[in-house]
Parts: structure tokens; C-alpha cells; sequence
């Protein structure tokens, strides 16, 4: 009984996440893209990508994968090829996600810790660099998982599901490309982004009692500090996307820990009251609702982006009111 009540938790949970996700991330992408914000050119450009990443982690991971498998699992997206294809498109946009989120976190690291080298990196241009190498390496990185699976069962001759092939284990090469792809996500963006905010935290705590120094001694004390002002919605922005990414990424980390370190396996979900599988769902989850946080982080903490979203769901109304009228 207990394993069915959790089975529909999923089953319910999943169709939300990609109700709230998918149209919040297409809201965030135009809002953004209109730059009216009042955000940097290199910050945007930062923030539509992650949308756009995110908006894609929904679509492969939650829609085609778990909503399918729950509600349609004999469908055309449950044959081999197209299972397996799926698979490594589910790891190319979880990748994309995390390591755009890490580079974000990175440019407002140098930002706010390296002035010198900030007129340098922190532009539009070296963001679309940076952000078109990490799509680039992602693909190329998780193109092997399309290799990993074999057919589960062969009916009338159309494989059907995936299921991984016995040399994954033992092989060396996927021995070697496991271990790689683990430490690649979730190990070092973790670890990334810690160290990049406890960085930018420590310099934070020194600037300000540097300042609050040299504005004591000064005769504009009462005045105004726009750039204290502007450094405050910087860090803002910056703690609520990463801390949220890691609060909701940490019972992934920690079962993979579990399950790395304990020399046990991931649980196949056998026994839907199981703890471990209880556990790693839980983690999936939180994992793939931080695809549907950052909407809400802007309109929390980006006053412009409110106006905008608020223009926007005002738009159809006042359309129809128009149409009406004549």
C-alpha cells in the first residue's frame, strides 16, 4: 500500500513539475530575450541560455521520460534506439544546465572578485563563447550513452527498452567513462560552487567594511551608493540561483555519495516502500524541479522582470478586451 502512495506521488508530481517548468522557463526565455530588465548584455545572455537548458532538462528527462513511462510505457519512445537516444539527450541537457550554472556562478565570481579581469571576461561575446563550448563538450562528453543499452525484450522482431549491456561494468573504457562522467556531474559543479560563493562571500565581507571605512571619512555618507546598490541585486541574484541549486541538488549528491562510497547499487524501485529507492527518487525530483526555480527566483529578487511578467499575462486580457469592444 505504501509503495502505491508513493508511486502516485510521482506520478502526480512529474505531470506538475513539467506544467509549472515548461511554460515558466518559455515565459523567462522571452521576458529575458526582450532585455528590459535592466540586466547586463553578459548576465542575460547567462540567463537565457540557463532557461533555455533547463527548458530542455524538462522536456527530455521529465516529459519523454517520466511522464511517458508512467502513463504510456508501450509507446514508440519505449523502443531501443529511441529510448537509447533519449537517454543521451536526457545527459547532453542535464550537463548543459549544470555547467551553464557553474559559468554563470564563475562570471559573477570574477565580477565581484577580480575587477581587474572583469571589463575582460565578464561580456556578452566571452558568454556566448563559453556558453557554446560547454554545450559543445557536453554533447560530444554523453554522445557514448546512446551505446550503452540493449533491448530488454525483442517483440516481433522491434527491441523494446533499454537495458544496460553487461560490459558497461566490466569493460574498462565504460568503467573509465562512468567514473569521468560521475565526477563531471554532480561531483565538481558541487564542489565548483561552493567554492566560488564562499570566495565571493569572503571578498563581499571585506569590501564592505572597507567602504563602510572610507564613507566615514567622507562627506557623502548620507549620499546614496549606486555601486553598493548595484553590487546588492548582483549578489542577490547570484546566492538565490546557486544556493537554490544547491539545496535541491544536495539529496542527489548525497545518494550518490551513498551509493559510491557504501559499495552499493542504485535501486531499480522493485519495492516502491524501499528507503534507498525512496531516497533516490526523492533526489531525482529535487534535481529536476530546480529546472522550475530560477522563474521564481527572478520574479522574487528582479522588480523589472515582475513588470514584464505581469505586462504579459495582462497582454491576452487586454486583447480580448479589444476584440470585444469593436
Amino acid at each position: 500500500m505504501h509503495g502505491q502512495v508513493t508511486g502516485l506521488a510521482y506520478a502526480i508530481c512529474y505531470p506538475l513539475l513539467a506544467a509549472f517548468g515548461v511554460p515558466g522557463n518559455l515565459a523567462t526565455i522571452v521576458i529575458l530575450s526582450r532585455g528590459r530588465c535592466g540586466l547586463s548584455r553578459c548576465i542575460t545572455r547567462y540567463l537565457v541560455g540557463m532557461a533555455v537548458t533547463d527548458l530542455l532538462v524538462l522536456i527530455t528527462a521529465v516529459i519523454l521520460n517520466r511522464i511517458s513511462v508512467i502513463y504510456f510505457p508501450v509507446l514508440f519512445l519505449s523502443t531501443t534506439p529511441v529510448c537509447s537516444l533519449k537517454i543521451a539527450l536526457i545527459y547532453v541537457a542535464r550537463d548543459c544546465s549544470v555547467w551553464l550554472t557553474v559559468a554563470f556562478t564563475f562570471d559573477r565570481f570574477v565580477a565581484i572578485c577580480c575587477p581587474k579581469l572583469k571589463a575582460k571576461y565578464c561580456t556578452e561575446r566571452t558568454a556566448a563563447i563559453v556558453m557554446g563550448t560547454l554545450c559543445a563538450v557536453s554533447c560530444v562528453k554523453n554522445f557514448p550513452w546512446y551505446f550503452v543499452y540493449e533491448p530488454l525484450y525483442i517483440i516481433d522482431g522491434v527491441p523494446w527498452y533499454c537495458n544496460i549491456k553487461l560490459k558497461f561494468y566490466t569493460e574498462l573504457f565504460w568503467t573509465a567513462f562512468d567514473s569521468i562522467d560521475r565526477i563531471l556531474n554532480p561531483c565538481a559543479p558541487f564542489v565548483l560552487m561552493l567554492l566560488f560563493n564562499a570566495v565571493t562571500v569572503r571578498n563581499i565581507l571585506v569590501a564592505n567594511r572597507a567602504r563602510k571605512r572610507l564613507r566615514a571619512h567622507s562627506s557623502g555618507e548620507n549620499q546614496s551608493d549606486r555601486e553598493m546598490e548595484s553590487r546588492r541585486k548582483s549578489i542577490v541574484l547570484l546566492f538565490t540561483i546557486s544556493g537554490s541549486f544547491l539545496v535541491l541538488w544536495t539529496t542527489y549528491v548525497v545518494n550518490f555519495l551513498y551509493v559510491r562510497f557504501s559499495s552499493s547499487s542504485y535501486s531499480t524501485g522493485s519495492s516502491g516502500n524501499d528507503p534507498r529507492f525512496i531516497l533516490q527518487e526523492s533526489g531525482n525530483m529535487l534535481q529536476l524541479l530546480s529546472c522550475c526555480t530560477n522563474t521564481c527566483i527572478y520574479a522574487g529578487t528582479q522588480r523589472k522582470f515582475r513588470e514584464e511578467f505581469c505586462n504579459g499575462l495582462k497582454y491576452p486580457l487586454n486583447l480580448l478586451i479589444k476584440i470585444v469592444k469593436s
